[in-house]
Formats: structure tokens, sequence, C-alpha cells
């Protein structure tokens, strides 16, 4: 599933390049995971005004209303001045006059929803339970650390589920969880101010590389580009069950926490 990095990147592969383009139609194929919510046709004219990132959600400002696209599990989205025909899991060409948007969602979990505003009910139902934006300013330490304190959940668990900090997914919950020394099944509420402080700073480092190295390309992911990315050669846990941990050679494990594959180091990582 394409995370935080991911999305992040694939928001900065097309942004510059949409941004002011006036829609000439939506072409919409087979149903995606939400319905638009609205006649696609009440789109022509209007102006794309920015393109930002809301967790995994990508928002598209337009002139008026806004446009929520999700990648959902297997999604990518590429844009071109022109684009080939539409093939079958080619579910979102939004045309405009700089260029044609494009969802390619083969399971077709992704979406695309309009929304009046990012505080209409549309947009809070899909927004308004995420936590704080970790490369953000509004990344805030004490809320971190009380947000910890609140929850019995093993630690990998509370940080997947986005209410405390959001775009955590599965690859960088283990790597962050790793830098800060912290075992998975550790009690998010029995983490010390200084072990969270350690977690703090790896989310951020963890995230922030991963946008660097263009996020990770394990099975399908590309940017807008069709650029792959390639955080998960450096990866230090994940995916790399039985191979030695690069810091003390200890054979890396791998659990299963919520049906997702967890791993780290028993050594290195401690309760």
């Amino acid at each position: 599933m394409p995370e935080l990095p991911e999305v992040e990147v694939t928001r900065r592969s097309f942004a510059d390049r949409i941004q002011g383009a006036q829609i000439l139609s939506l072409r919409l194929g087979k149903p995606l995971r939400w319905p638009l919510g609205l006649d696609p046709e009440a789109l022509r004219g209007r102006r794309v005004v920015a393109v930002r990132r809301r967790g995994k959600y990508l928002l598209i400002d337009l002139d008026p209303g806004l446009l929520l696209l999700h990648l959902g599990m297997s999604g990518s989205v590429s844009f071109a001045v022109q684009q080939p025909a539409a093939g079958v899991h080619d579910h979102v060409d939004l045309v405009t006059d700089q260029g044609t948007l494009r969802l390619n969602d083969p399971r077709r979990f992704g979406a695309l929803v309009w929304a009046a505003s990012e505080a209409a009910p549309e947009a809070q139902k899909l927004l308004g339970h995420l936590g704080m934006e970790p490369l953000s300013d509004g990344f805030d330490f004490a809320a971190f650390v009380q947000g910890l304190k609140k929850r019995q959940a093993p630690i990998k668990q509370v940080l997947l589920a986005g209410e405390v900090v959001v775009g955590v997914g599965n690859i960088y919950a283990s790597e962050a969880l790793f830098l800060a020394g912290i075992r998975p099944t550790t009690r998010a509420s029995k983490i010390s101010k200084p072990r969270a402080a350690k977690l703090y700073a790896a989310v951020r480092d963890v995230l922030a590389r991963a946008v660097e190295k263009g996020g990770s390309t394990l099975k399908d992911f590309s940017n807008a580009y069709g650029e792959s990315g390639y955080f998960q050669l450096e990866a230090n846990v994940y995916g790399r069950e039985g191979e030695p941990c690069r810091v003390c050679s200890t054979p890396i494990k791998m659990i299963r926490q919520g049906q997702r594959a967890t791993f780290y180091c028993p050594v290195c990582q401690k309760p």
C-alpha cells in the first residue's frame, strides 16, 4: 500500500505541472471504493489551485471546491500532456488544458471524492480522525508523548493506526522502531519519555529519508513520472528475516501483528 512517503513523492511529481490548469473533463471507469459525490460535468471549467497532502490523501484544491484522491492498496497516478488510451485498470482521467491526471488502480480500493471544502462533512469523514503530520511543524513532541500514554496497544499497532501520528505505514514503523531501539510489541503507554523522544526523532528521520529516496517500491509503486522508489534497499530490518542485523549481527526476526509482518532485532530493540 502506498504510504505517506509514496503519496508525498507522488504529489511532488505532478503538483507544479497541474497547478493553474483548467479542468476540461473527468472520465470515470469502474466504481472505486467511494463514489465521487458530484456529477463529473460540474467540474468542467474549474481551475486547479494547488495540490496538498494530508496523511495518505492527495488534496486537489479547486476554484471552487476540493478533490480528495486516495491511492488505495495498489494505485498510482501519472500525469502527461498526452495519455495513451485508457486500460482496464485506468479508472480516473482528470483532463486539463495542461495534461491528464490518471489513476491506475488494479484492486480498486482507491477513490476520488468531491467536497465543497476541507471542512465539509465529506472531507471530515475521511480526514477528521487523522493524527499529526510527522514531517510538519505541527508534529508536537508533548502531544506525541501524551498520545502514547493513552494507548494500551503495542506500539507498532499504535503507529499504524494513524490517530497519534499519521502516515507511519508498515515498512516505516518497523524501521523507526529499530532506530529508536524499541521492541514493536512494547505497550505504547509503557514507553518512557526519553524512549519516546528517540521514537519521535526516528519517525521524522525515516519518513524524510524515504521521501528523499522516492518512497519504497515493493511491487508496483511509481510516481507520476513512472519512477520507482528505492528506500527499501537501505532498510535495516524490514524484509530481512533471518539476515544479520546491520548493528549487532543477530538474525532479524519476523512476527505477525494484526495480519501485518513486523521485523525487528531481538538484541538492539528492547521491550
